[in-house]
């Protein structure tokens, strides 16, 4: 392969973008246009800074989703710059009566207002709510978790810290070895129990995604406080917010309007509807610090939105500017992979999809849930299935929670220097898609494009190529993570190339935003020339 330099001639997106013509122009990519809107509000797509035709196709992707028994029933909510362009049900609240899919005879149709069981999301309140205590001067990060919890440091645990449990680096396993429902005697009994357990590696040498860090939080919540984390939860988190609909333990006057989950006659429950789907949160009588919340797509946007705000919403502080950038703050860049803030998980494409970046934050639940905010774009998704009715065994619901928010990102707008439409690369699993064009050959001449790509970092890759015949062809580039940016770049070409190619590769499922490529030209002999394309996988497009 012949040594040549790919050149970036200009690096600042942002300048190239605002010379843009497009109307969009104004709301792309990491551009939304800001300062926006602090307060949720519904509205048009336009007035989100969101392409119709990107929301529109979330409408297959949830059809498809049920269609395959992913899951019964769905509601998702889009906003961006403090607007709602999406917001809408799908599929069923209830359909079945058992674990076997007999349908139910009073099946109940999804609504907009739904109350899910959130399972893992619950994560979230407790990370907040946490830091809540930290700006109230009650904790340091690096403190042992036993100066204040003394039962916790047994077994060698005495100097794990409140930030290991929050990054999920304390050593512990996954989950109790014995699941606390199994453990006799009252809700002290089981969280003694917990607190008590070993760790299975020493703090900080491993990731380990586990239940037990956070069962351990709230118990230290509780501790801190003087009140059982659902009522600090509800005193100051959701009800300052004016979140209505999220709580631990719903009642059973909500049932008409929460979705049912699953069948557990292993726990002798039956039928779960309003009870917490987390056998060890059930056992914690519904409030734990890692499952048992329940609530709503436009109770977890606002949650999102306060996020995005800097800690506070509707002229309400629940967080300082400083909490809400530890926990937003990559702590793990020793696990390339496991990145996490405190207790939010960073750049996870396998569910955020082409979301996915170091400024995308959020968790997604067992049940079939997920929030992702992104504080580049001032956006949020928030994506609620009851995807564990009626057991948990069907098929995952994480496919379709990636393609939902790949979706989202691509009614954010790429808009092109020149405001016109761009080459692009599209989207899916083992792409090689190619855009060739002929070309002069000549002795000195440089081909330069504008281009602009989000790739997954060292899985899909962009190449430039050159060929003398349109058969072999020769690597003169090579691009993968992201370009941050609309850039200019140059290759030197072969003096026998009659033909360009601009190569888009993908793997499998995880996919970036893709690859745009613009303005193409070739200059020779003091000459500029404009290749002819010849073949063509790509597609134009001016978003």
């Amino acid at each position: 392969m012949a040594s040549v330099v790919l050149v970036a001639m200009l690096v600042s997106g942002g300048a190239l973008a605002a010379k843009a013509a497009s109307p969009s122009a104004a709301y792309s990519w990491n551009h939304p246009g800001c300062p926006c809107a602090t307060v949720l509000h519904e509205g048009s797509a336009a007035d989100a800074g969101l392409v119709p035709q990107g929301l529109e196709s979330i409408d297959g992707t949830v059809d498809d989703a049920l269609a395959k028994r992913a899951a019964p029933g769905a509601v998702v909510l889009v906003a961006r710059r403090g607007v709602i362009a999406e917001w809408k049900a799908y599929g069923y609240a209830s359909l079945y009566k058992d674990a076997d899919y007999t349908p139910a005879d009073d099946k109940r149709p999804m609504q907009k207002d739904e109350i899910f069981d959130l399972a893992s999301v619950s994560k979230l309140f407790t990370a907040v709510a946490i830091m809540q205590l930290w700006d109230e001067g009650k904790f340091k990060l690096d403190d042992p978790v036993a100066k204040y919890l003394p039962q916790f440091g047994v077994q060698g645990k005495g100097n794990v810290t409140i930030r290991e449990l929050l990054t999920h680096t304390s050593g512990f396993r996954p989950d109790p070895p014995t699941p606390l429902y199994e453990i006799k005697g009252s809700r002290k009994d089981r969280m003694d129990y917990v607190l008590q357990l070993p760790l299975e590696h020493p703090p900080g040498t491993h990731y380990v995604y586990s239940d037990i860090n956070f069962i351990t939080l709230g118990a230290l919540i509780e501790k801190l406080s003087g009140e059982r984390e659902d009522v600090f939860v509800r005193k100051h988190l959701t009800g300052p917010l004016h979140m209505t609909d999220t709580m631990y333990d719903p009642p059973a006057s909500l049932k008409p309007r929460i979705a049912a989950s699953e069948y557990q006659p292993w726990t002798h429950r039956g039928m779960l509807w309003g009870s917490v789907d987390d056998e060890n949160a059930w056992a914690l009588d519904g409030v734990a610090g890692h499952a048992g919340v329940f609530g709503t797509t436009r109770d977890l946007a606002v949650f999102g939105q306060m996020m995005l705000n800097g800690g506070s919403y509707d002229g309400v502080r629940v967080l300082s500017q400083q909490a809400v950038k530890l926990i937003l703050t990559n702590w793990l860049p020793k696990f390339p992979g496991d990145d996490i803030g405190l207790g939010w998980s960073i750049n996870q494409p396998w569910y955020q999809g082409a979301l996915a970046g170091p400024h995308t934050a959020g968790h997604e639940g067992f049940t079939g849930t997920a929030l992702t905010i992104n504080t580049r774009n001032d956006i949020v998704t928030v994506i609620l299935t009851n995807r564990v009715h009626p057991n948990r065994h069907g098929p995952s619901v994480v496919t379709a929670l990636h393609r939902i928010n790949t979706d989202v990102a691509d009614a954010i707008p790429v808009v092109a220097p020149s405001g016109g439409a761009a080459w692009f690369s599209g989207y899916g699993d083992y792409l090689n898609r190619t855009l060739a064009a002929k070309v002069e050959p000549h002795n000195d001449a440089m081909l330069s494009f504008q281009t602009w790509y989000r790739l997954q970092p060292d899985d899909d890759y962009g190449s430039i190529e050159a060929s003398p015949d349109g058969v072999h062809w020769q690597t003169l580039g090579l691009l993968t993570g992201s370009s941050d940016g609309w850039q200019t770049k140059s290759v030197a070409l072969p003096s026998d190339a009659h033909y360009i190619q601009f190569r888009y590769r993908t793997d499998e499922k995880i996919n970036g935003r893709g690859w745009y490529v613009d303005d193409l030209q070739v200059r020779a002999g003091g000459k500029t020339m404009q290749p002819t394309i010849t073949d063509n996988q790509w597609q134009q497009r001016d978003y």
